[in-house]
C-alpha cells in the first residue's frame, strides 16, 4: 500500500500541483494544469480510506462521517522545515477520496507571481472593499496572501483573516495578524465578520465571500472604515458587479448599488494559463481600480460601460484581460489558442488561429 507522506513529496518533487487520492483509481497529480499518473498502481477504496483515516483526527472523522465532506489544512515534514497541504476529503460511489493541494512554502511576492505592480497599491488603502476574482484553483488565495504580506512588512495595523482553511501562516512582523479558520475557530464567514468588526480591525480578510449576509456583511464593514479584502468565484469585474447586485433581492439591489459604489475600491481578476512551452502556469490578470466614472455607472446600474472606461483608464494601471492575453500571447509566453480559450471577448483573437483551429475549442 502506498503511504500518503510519499505520494506528496513525489508530488512535491516533480512540481505538481495537486495530489487526486481516489479509491479504485491510481494516485493522479495535476502537473502544469494536467493530470498525470503516478504510476499504475490502483489503490482500493479500503486502501485509500486507511491512507486518509491516518490523517485525520477523530473530531475529522465525525465531521466527515455526518457532512461527507471536509475541508483542512495538512503539514508534512520536508527537506529540513514543513510543506502545508490544502485538503478536501469527501465520498463518491467507489468510497473516501481526498484532494491535497499544495500550498508554497514561502509567500511570493508579486513579481514572483508575474502580477502587475499596480495592484499593490491597494495595500496602502485605508478602507474599501478590495476583490480577487478567478475560477477555482487561478491563485486567488495566493495572490490575497501576498497582498496581505505587503501589508504585513510595511504597516503597523491589526490584520484579521477569515479562512477556509488557513492555507499560508502568517507570522507576526509589523501587523498584529489574527487567523481564524471557519469550523475550527468561528461556525461560518458571517459570524466571524459580524464579530471582526468589534475586534479593532484595520483590514479584514475574507477567504471567500459565497453568500448574501458574508457579502452583505464586507460591504457594510468597507463602509464602516475598514480595508476589506475578499475573494470570489467570478470571470471579469462586470460580472463579479453584477453577481454581488443579483445576490440580493429586487427591492435592495439600488440601495446595494449605492453601497458598492461608494465602496469598492478595485477588483483583481486572475486566470492561470498553460505557459506555450509546457513548463508551468503563468497568470493572465484584469485590473480594475474603481474612480468616480466606475463609482457612477455601478450606482446608476451601467455595468456594462465599465469594460470602456477601463481601456480609457490604463494610464492610471486598469488593465483588461483580454490585452493582458494579448501581450502574454505576443510575447510567445502562450499559445494563441489558450489566448482564444480565456478570451472575453474570442474574436479579436481569431485571427491569431490557425485554420481549423477555432472549430476544435
Amino acid at each position: 500500500m502506498h503511504k500518503l507522506g510519499e505520494l506528496l513529496k513525489e508530488v512535491i518533487g516533480r512540481g505538481g500541483s495537486d495530489l487526486h487520492l481516489c479509491s479504485q483509481s491510481p494516485p493522479i497529480m495535476r502537473l502544469y494544469g494536467k493530470l498525470v499518473k503516478l504510476d499504475s498502481h490502483v489503490i482500493g477504496y479500503q486502501d485509500a480510506a486507511a491512507m486518509i483515516g491516518e490523517i485525520l483526527s477523530e473530531e475529522q472523522k465525525l465531521e466527515l462521517g455526518e457532512k461527507k465532506n471536509i475541508d483542512f489544512a495538512y503539514e508534512i515534514a520536508h527537506s529540513g522545515g514543513h510543506q502545508r497541504f490544502r485538503c478536501n476529503v469527501y465520498y463518491q460511489r467507489y468510497g473516501v477520496d481526498g484532494v491535497f493541494r499544495v500550498i508554497p512554502s514561502a509567500i511570493p511576492t508579486l513579481a514572483e507571481l508575474n502580477l502587475p505592480k499596480s495592484i499593490e497599491m491597494f495595500t496602502r488603502l485605508s478602507d474599501g472593499l478590495v476583490l480577487i476574482t478567478g475560477s477555482a484553483g487561478s491563485g486567488k488565495t495566493t495572490t490575497l496572501s501576498t497582498l496581505v504580506n505587503i501589508i504585513n512588512n510595511t504597516q503597523k495595523l491589526h490584520v484579521i483573516t477569515i479562512e477556509d482553511p488557513i492555507e499560508f501562516v502568517h507570522p507576526i512582523k509589523q501587523c498584529l495578524i489574527n487567523q481564524r479558520q471557519v469550523g475550527l475557530h468561528t461556525r461560518s464567514f458571517s459570524s466571524a465578520l459580524k464579530s471582526a468588526i468589534r475586534e479593532d480591525p484595520d483590514v479584514i480578510v475574507v477567504g471567500e465571500m459565497r453568500d448574501l449576509e458574508t457579502i452583505q456583511m464586507a460591504i457594510e464593514a468597507a463602509e464602516t472604515g475598514h480595508l476589506v479584502f475578499g475573494t470570489m468565484h467570478t470571470n471579469g469585474a462586470v460580472k463579479t458587479i453584477d453577481r454581488i447586485i443579483d445576490s440580493f433581492p429586487i427591492d435592495q439591489q439600488q440601495q446595494i448599488r449605492t453601497m458598492l459604489s461608494d465602496s469598492l475600491r478595485g477588483v483583481v481578476g486572475v486566470q492561470l494559463l498553460v505557459r506555450s512551452d509546457g513548463w508551468g502556469l503563468i497568470p493572465a490578470i484584469e485590473v480594475l481600480i474603481c474612480n468616480r466614472a466606475i463609482s457612477n455607472t455601478i450606482r446608476e446600474g451601467k455595468a456594462h460601460q465599465i469594460p470602456s472606461i477601463m481601456q480609457t483608464g490604463k494610464s492610471t494601471g486598469m488593465q483588461m484581460m483580454d490585452d493582458d492575453l494579448m501581450r502574454l500571447m505576443q510575447d510567445s509566453k502562450i499559445s494563441a489558442d489558450t489566448a482564444y480559450e480565456h478570451a472575453y471577448e474570442k474574436k479579436i483573437f481569431e485571427p491569431y488561429l490557425k485554420k481549423g483551429d477555432k472549430a476544435s475549442i
